[in-house]
């Protein structure tokens, strides 16, 4: 295999996506070096690639490689490590850097590949299971018998938020854009689903949970936000993680009057009115927790268990050639995938 990686040099749209060379590295003392199979492809990573994701400035800047998840075989490892050795198959997570035929991270980021899973499968597991994990029993904390209500729910991190309310006792509503989305939500443990390409989302979630939800998770933005907040219980919890509404669905570029206007009607919160109303709201962004270490791998070790024992699933799986970068980005930006997309090398 020829070493080479997926590049950005300036924010843009899909023609920014270029496969560039590759010197395979050297690890350092804690490291390991780890030959990919599959590379997880996230929204986040079309974010990275238009500018404005704010920690892929803090931490790379420009040139970067997007990319949080993967898996793959370890090839070398750094002084100190033990856990691994060349040939293991294995899983992980990087700050940025993924979309690349070789990572190197350090080892408290792997993990050894379940049994359960194909490597394409464990390639698009930590990220959204993370994401969903730590909205939910970090933030969310529902108590089991909650009504919890998961937009995109036939989605990566949604499809993972499916089947962990259902781990945690939850009573799970699960909200699809499409009809043809419907059997996954359902497939991954949904009690109810709607679909709001036929129904009144607001008037189904009423009838699903008439005293409302205890946990609204939402990443779409403005479309739903004021709604999902207008739906909690009393007390209930709005825990949001992304604004994919306020991007494109096609041409991969922002449309920046769209963004300010969209910016412009994003609700505001105030402290007062939450007290009163005796909710919360709650939201972060994965990519700033990954030097939580004792959090990452309570995690992960927590979830593997349940893998291995079949609570939890992989979502359905899309694979993309790596040179096929930009097809797998347009495709995420869509709203018409289900499950994972993955890049093979």
């Amino acid at each position: 295999m020829t070493a080479r990686k997926v590049v950005i040099q300036r924010p843009g749209g899909y023609e920014r996506l270029a496969l560039e060379p590759l010197v395979i590295p050297t690890p350092k003392a804690g490291e390991v070096v780890v030959e990919t199979e599959a590379i997880g492809v996230n929204y986040a990573d079309c974010v990275i690639r238009m500018g404005l994701y704010a920690s892929a400035k803090e931490f790379v800047g420009w040139p970067i490689t997007p990319g949080f998840e993967f898996a793959g075989t370890v090839t070398a490892v750094g002084e100190g490590v033990t856990e691994f050795a060349p040939g293991r198959k294995v899983f992980g997570v990087t700050l940025f850097g993924g979309y690349s035929t070789h990572v190197v991270v350090p080892r408290h980021q792997l993990f050894p590949l379940p049994s359960r899973l194909e490597p394409a499968q464990a390639a698009g597991f930590p990220a959204v299971f993370l994401t969903a994990y730590y909205a939910l029993f970090e933030l969310a904390h529902p108590r089991p018998g909650a009504n919890i209500l998961v937009h995109s729910a036939a989605g990566g991190v949604g499809s993972a938020l499916v089947q962990l309310g259902r781990v945690g006792g939850c009573r799970v509503v699960g909200v699809v854009g499409s009809s043809h989305k419907v059997e996954t939500a359902r497939a991954m443990g949904a009690d109810v689903v709607i679909d709001k390409s036929r129904e009144d989302l607001w008037k189904a979630a009423e009838l699903a949970a008439p005293k409302g939800y205890d946990v609204v998770l939402d990443a779409n933005g403005v479309t739903t936000l004021g709604q999902s907040y207008a739906h909690l219980a009393s007390p209930g919890k709005l825990v949001i993680y992304g604004f994919h509404s306020m991007l494109p669905r096609q041409g991969g570029r922002p449309n920046w009057l769209k963004l300010a206007w969209d910016w412009l009607r994003t609700p505001r919160y105030n402290p007062l009115t939450l007290t009163n109303d005796n909710t919360s709201v709650l939201a972060f962004n994965l990519s700033y927790l990954f030097e939580q270490r004792d959090l990452l791998a309570e995690a992960m070790a927590r979830m593997v268990v349940w893998v291995e024992e079949g609570k939890l699933v992989a979502p359905p799986v899309t694979r993309f050639p790596l040179d096929q970068v930009a097809d797998a980005h347009r495709a995420i930006e869509s709203g018409t995938t289900v499950g994972k997309l993955v890049l093979v090398p």
